[in-house]
């Protein structure tokens, strides 16, 4: 099992990115645009730099569901590798069953 403060982290960090993802959107369509003024392009930039840096998407660790672990975790299932090998030698995810030969 993973921190909990480290899990707590990252679910504000989530949050955080969910609440400014509009405004982010916005500047930095801003700032690509070419044939908008440079003094306009930088105050944009200069407001996204102003915006709490864990409002950023990329900085939402994918984290595992069940166990909170960061490594291993298939997006699909949102599980690590092994909450995922557990529940398949427990036949609690139907038809998936622990290989061998």
């Amino acid at each position: 099992m993973a921190k909990t403060s480290a899990i707590q982290k990252n679910l504000k960090r989530i949050k955080l990115a969910e609440k400014f993802l509009k405004k982010r959107m916005s500047l930095k369509k801003i700032i690509k645009d070419k044939k908008l003024s440079l003094s306009d392009r930088f105050a944009a930039q200069l407001k996204l730099n102003k915006l709490p840096k864990n409002s950023a998407k990329i900085r939402v660790v994918n984290r595992c569901e069940i166990t909170g672990r960061p490594h291993g975790v298939y997006r699909k299932l949102k599980i690590s590798r092994i909450a995922l090998r557990e529940m398949a030698s427990s036949g609690k995810i139907p038809g998936m069953t622990k290989s061998s030969w």
